[in-house]
């Protein structure tokens, strides 16, 4: 207690009232003033339209697992699902269905499962709403995975990208087939291929008309090539329905061929062959968990980027009868496309940054 001496005793009974006020209001030095941080982070999954649900939830929610997916576990999820897309519509009663026997919560409104969880995936099969079911989970500033296609369009892709990194969100892309051992390897040049020179990478390419040929499942083939290529490619040609090739700057070539299975082989300055094939959705589910713990996204924006206008271009190749095109151009097309989106809510009177939809 602190006593000032003064002939004016009211004077005094004001000073110990502001001593015993701060006495009781003010927080003790040290004191926590937010709770701890999780042991688990809470994952919620947008779009039950595809067997990576139950697929990734399993791996997730194992009573067994340790390391890094020991420490998230899905505890939501929004059904969603496309009606015009018997792929998503004909299987999001399965899969939901599936998460609530797993103890899952079922909600229908995205904005009300980001109350309850800490991080999401957006796993719906059908890209084209990804933009759309993105948005909310940006806005709150979750930490998010997009299981392929990244979009329905290189311009929603990029356009998700921009939104993300305006607000500090961590965001990545990926397919399973880009953790498989032998390809991160050959990526790393420890398999004893060396400077690769020449990849081949296949896969299934089966077409979805409302999405580009690419998007709906060339997409992993896609991604063997540019885990074992890395960025770098100018031109992209489609020599046939089912393959592309890429020219990289370098002068190195990469093609991808749309056949089953998924494999790729490598011509390197060391040597020559196999470089591996799919491991199954572990390795990637590990990286998600990783991801959602740091906040630190494994592939660079960029990188995830030129795989979708390297496809963009693959069909725009195909419409100019095989001509080679860069992917610059479809880069700036996609771009300018964009633009337009933002102009017409400018004009229909929205001044957000948000670009409106066709």
């Amino acid at each position: 207690m602190c006593i000032f001496a003064s002939p004016k005793k009211n004077f005094v009974v004001v000073v110990l009232f502001i001593i015993s006020a701060s006495t009781i209001y003010m927080p003790i030095a040290g004191a926590a003033e937010t709770p701890p941080e999780r042991d688990v982070l809470r994952a919620g999954m947008i779009g039950l339209t595809t067997s990576h649900v139950p697929a990734f939830a399993g791996v997730l929610n194992d009573p067994n697992a340790t390391g890094d997916i020991a420490g998230v576990e899905v505890v939501a999820g929004f059904p969603g699902g496309m009606r015009d897309n018997p792929s998503s519509w004909d299987r999001v009663e399965e899969y939901t269905a599936d998460m609530e026997k797993r103890g899952v919560k079922i909600y229908y409104t995205i904005e009300e499962m980001l109350k309850h969880v800490d991080v999401v995936l957006l796993m719906s099969v059908d890209g084209r709403p990804h933009l759309e079911q993105a948005r909310p989970v940006i806005a709150a500033g979750k930490p998010l995975y997009i299981d392929k296609p990244a979009a329905g369009s290189l311009a929603d892709t990029i356009e998700i990208f921009r939104l993300a990194e305006e607000a500090g969100v961590p965001c990545f892309s990926s397919s399973s087939l880009r953790y498989s051992s032998g390809f991160q390897a050959a990526r790393n040049k420890t398999s004893g291929f060396g400077e690769v020179k020449r990849c081949t990478a296949w896969s299934p390419m089966h077409i979805e008309p409302h999405h580009p040929d690419m998007f709906w499942y060339g997409i992993h083939g896609v991604e063997v090539l540019f885990t074992i290529m890395g960025p770098g490619c100018e031109t992209v040609q489609r020599v046939e329905e089912q393959k592309v090739v890429g020219t990289w700057k370098d002068g190195r070539v990469g093609t991808f061929v749309g056949k089953n299975g998924y494999g790729a082989t490598v011509e390197g300055a060391e040597k020559s062959g196999s470089a591996g094939s799919y491991e199954g959705y572990k390795p990637l589910v590990v990286e998600i968990a990783k991801f959602f713990k740091t906040g630190n996204p494994p592939i660079a924006v960029e990188e995830t980027l030129e795989i979708y206008a390297f496809m963009e271009a693959a069909d725009e190749s195909k419409r100019q009868g095989g001509k080679a095109v860069t992917l610059d151009s479809v880069m700036q097309k996609a771009e300018e496309e964009n633009a337009r989106r933002y102009v017409r809510r400018i004009r229909a009177g929205n001044t957000s940054k948000e670009p409106v939809r066709d």
